[in-house]
C-alpha cells in the first residue's frame, strides 16, 4: 500500500521539479492521481517540463501547474504556496528538492557559497516554513521529503559549500520530524532522501550517456516510494556501484573520526588509509 498521503486527488509540490529526481517524482505523483505543482527557475526548461508532466497526468493539464520560483527567496516561496492553495486548495506532499552544485572552495568566491546555501539549505527552510503550517491545519496525512546527500553525512573533500548545505538539510529535517511527531494531532511526517549516484543534469557535467554506476532518477524515485511505504526516515539510496553495506561502513567511519579522535576526513588521510580499507572489510584495525 502506498503512503496514505499519496492518494488520488491529494496535492504534491515539488521544487526543482523541471528535471532530474524532482521531475521523475512529479511524474510518478501525477500517475498516482495526485494534483502536482512543479516549481523551478523560469524559462523554456520549466515550460517543457510542465507540458511533459501534463501528458503523464490522467486528466492532463487540469491537475498540473508550474510556477517559476527561486526557492532561495522566501517571498517567492510564500507566493508559490499561495498559488497552490488558490488552485488546488492546499498541499499534502511537499518535496523540497531544488539543489545546485556549481563547485566551491574554502577560500572560493563568496557568491558561490551564498547561492549554494541559499538554494540547497534555505530553499528547504523556506519551503518548510511556507507550506507546513497549512499542511498541518488541513488535518490530513501528509509528507515532507527533503533531498539531502551522502556528501552531507561523510563530507568528502572537494566541495565544502555543497557539503555544508546538505549537512544542514540533514540536521534541519531531523529537527522537523522531531517537531512533527511531538505535535498533537499532526498527521505529517518528514523524511530525508539521500540519493546515491544519480544521472541528472546536476551530475552529468556534460556527459550525454548515463554511466553504468549511476541510477536513473526514476529508479531513485521508485526506491523512495518503497521506503516511504516502509516508514523510513533516512531513505539511503544505493546505486549500481555502491551497495548499502558500503555506505554504512563509510558513514560509521565518518562518525568514528569524532569518537576515536582521528583527524577530520581521515578516510582520505594517508595515515589512516589501511585502517579504513580494513574497516570496510569489517575488520577494523585499532592502534
Amino acid at each position: 500500500m502506498p503512503h496514505p498521503a499519496l492518494s488520488p486527488d491529494a496535492v504534491a509540490v515539488v521544487t526543482g521539479g523541471a528535471s532530474g529526481i524532482g521531475f521523475a517524482a512529479a511524474v510518478r505523483f501525477a500517475r498516482m492521481g495526485l494534483k502536482v505543482c512543479i516549481a523551478d527557475l523560469g524559462g523554456d526548461r520549466l515550460a517543457h517540463a510542465a507540458e511533459a508532466l501534463a501528458a503523464a497526468a490522467p486528466r492532463g493539464g487540469a491537475d498540473v501547474m508550474a510556477v517559476a520560483t527561486d526557492v532561495a527567496e522566501a517571498d517567492e516561496v510564500r507566493r508559490l504556496e499561495a498559488a497552490v492553495r488558490e488552485r488546488f486548495g492546499g498541499t499534502d506532499v511537499l518535496m523540497n528538492n531544488a539543489g545546485i552544485q556549481p563547485g566551491s572552495g574554502v577560500f572560493g568566491p563568496a557568491e558561490n557559497w551564498r547561492r549554494v546555501l541559499g538554494v540547497n539549505l534555505w530553499g528547504v527552510v523556506n519551503g518548510t516554513q511556507a507550506f507546513v503550517p497549512g499542511m498541518m491545519e488541513r488535518g490530513r496525512p501528509g509528507l515532507v521529503i527533503n533531498t539531502g546527500s551522502k556528501q552531507g553525512i561523510t563530507t568528502p573533500p572537494g566541495d565544502p559549500a555543497y557539503n555544508v548545505s546538505k549537512a544542514g538539510v540533514k540536521a534541519f529535517t531531523e529537527a522537523l520530524q522531531h517537531e512533527l511527531r511531538n505535535t498533537p494531532g499532526c498527521r505529517l511526517s518528514a523524511h530525508l532522501l539521500i540519493p546515491g549516484f544519480v544521472f541528472t543534469p546536476l551530475t552529468a557535467k556534460g556527459r550525454a550517456d548515463k554511466p553504468a554506476a549511476a541510477w536513473t532518477p526514476e529508479q531513485t524515485v521508485d526506491f523512495m516510494l518503497e521506503r516511504l511505504e516502509a516508514g523510513d526516515f533516512y531513505i539511503l539510496c544505493p546505486d549500481n556501484d555502491v551497495p548499502r553495506a558500503l555506505d554504512e561502513r563509510r558513514i560509521l567511519w565518518a562518525a568514528g573520526d569524532i569518537v576515536e579522535n582521528r583527524p577530520p576526513l581521515s578516510r582520505w588521510h594517508p595515515d589512516h588509509a589501511a585502517a579504513f580499507a580494513a574497516f570496510v572489510e569489517g575488520e577494523k584495525e585499532r592502534p
